[in-house]
């Protein structure tokens, strides 16, 4: 006879202090409200997810192929749990050939998506107490603080900005800084570091360096997430620390990943490319969870690497989707910021998000008095079925009215439909 043990389970549970305080995703639970919405028959244009619908987003044919053969030939098997040497290699090629940068492969680390590699980078470059200083909006930097118990010194940052902090900013947490993050193109905000900025932090992170080594002092190191750098659009162009300012190659930890350049966020395949020291030490508290990406998605990826004019095909035609998609956004909220609406944008440069701001706050639609962003997002959602994700969703405080919107999952014509109902919804 089965036993029941529902009830037993449904008594309290005793876990750590890190547990009780961990944070869960805001964007989770806004998918589960979208989910109720939906199934009540509301149409709703859903900008919140930060990932491609295959249908309008697959993965290259190749990569798909490539899969398929690596796993009939027999590699479902345990991969190196530092990435299989074939990729390892690869990406060294890769790099070269697309920006310039020649690195050993001693240097080059694969793991399970790009994730574990930006957790990975806390656990083995800061002690509890360090500090890590990373700008606001921000992508999970406030969470891997909070698990590594880093101090956290979060700069806040605005459209004036462009939402990266200006070196000012940095400089006086220059002295007492172990690690300092930057995200270009950069998730929430979809915005692209300036050139001009990213050689001014590179060059302030060598100089630091310098007056430390004479000081016998612990290194700085400058953590620089890239994994959108294939989709920047217009006058955007991408640039990478090491690329403006060689000497900061030992300081600098570049993270990448399969995930977003090829639509293939579910093959969890991501590379870091760092200090070989630092990559050794990384890779061996990484190896401890299992933190892999599979080994026939690893074999087919170094084939897709290894094949330049594959890459530029299929990229040109996905980029072109999401350029025509954020344009698209951008073209709706300036139409009715034309029409003396509290909306503005941010015309696209990286990514697959656009930044808005609806500049609610103090006024009253529907009968509900708007106070803060979630009060804003609610209002969207039921009202106007625009479902998209506050900046408080990345660790930014300010009730600002800026959110993310993300254009991955969505059909032009979804996005098409959703600004009369929004326009509807600000009249009334």
């Amino acid at each position: 006879m089965a036993q029941d043990l529902r009830p037993l389970l449904a008594s309290g549970s005793e876990l750590s202090a890190l547990a009780s305080g961990v944070v869960g995703s805001e964007i989770l639970k806004i998918a589960q409200q979208i989910r109720e919405l939906r199934a009540a028959g509301l149409e709703i244009c859903n900008l919140t997810v930060g990932d491609f619908d295959p249908a309008y987003f697959p993965i290259p044919a190749e990569l798909l192929e490539g899969t398929r053969r690596a796993l009939e030939a027999g590699h479902t098997n345990y991969p190196p749990s530092d990435g299989v040497l074939a990729l390892r290699e690869a990406v060294v090629r890769f790099y070269e050939r697309e920006l310039g940068l020649i690195y050993p492969v001693e240097a080059v680390l694969v793991t399970g998506g790009a994730r574990p590699l930006l957790y990975g980078a806390y656990r083995t470059l800061l002690d509890p107490g360090d500090t890590v200083v990373y700008p606001v909006p921000t992508w999970n930097n406030n969470h891997y603080a909070y698990l590594s118990g880093a101090r956290a010194v979060e700069l806040a940052v605005d459209a004036g900005s462009n939402f990266f902090p200006t070196l000012d900013a940095l400089r006086p947490h220059l002295a007492t800084a172990r690690l300092i993050c930057l995200n270009s193109p950069l998730n929430p905000t979809g915005t692209v570091i300036d050139e001009g900025l990213l050689r001014g932090i590179a060059t302030a992170v060598v100089e630091e360096n310098q007056r430390r080594r004479k000081a016998g002092a612990r290194t700085l190191y400058l953590l620089y997430d890239q994994v959108y750098w294939a989709l920047t659009f217009g006058a955007a162009k991408h640039v990478t620390p090491v690329g403006l300012v060689p000497e900061a190659a030992p300081y600098t930890l570049l993270l990448d990943a399969l995930s977003k350049a090829f639509c293939a966020t579910g093959l969890r395949v991501g590379w870091g490319l760092m200090p070989p020291g630092v990559r050794a030490r990384m890779a061996d508290i990484l190896g401890h969870v299992g933190a892999w990406a599979p080994k026939a998605e690893q074999i087919a990826t170094a084939e897709l690497l290894d094949s330049p004019d594959t890459i530029r095909t299929y990229q040109s035609g996905m980029k072109a989707q999401v350029q025509k998609r954020l344009e698209a956004l951008h073209a709706g909220f300036s139409a009715l910021k034309a029409d003396g609406f509290p909306l503005e944008a941010i015309a696209p440069q990286g990514a697959i998000y656009l930044s808005a701001r609806f500049n609610l706050a103090g006024r009253t639609i529907q009968g509900r008095g708007l106070r803060t962003n979630e009060d804003i997002r609610r209002l969207l959602l039921e009202h106007a079925g625009l479902a998209i994700v506050p900046f408080q969703a990345f660790g930014l405080r300010d009730e600002s009215g800026w959110f993310r919107l993300s254009v991955g999952a969505v059909s032009l014509a979804e996005i098409e439909a959703v600004f009369p109902r929004l326009r509807a919804l600000l009249r009334g």
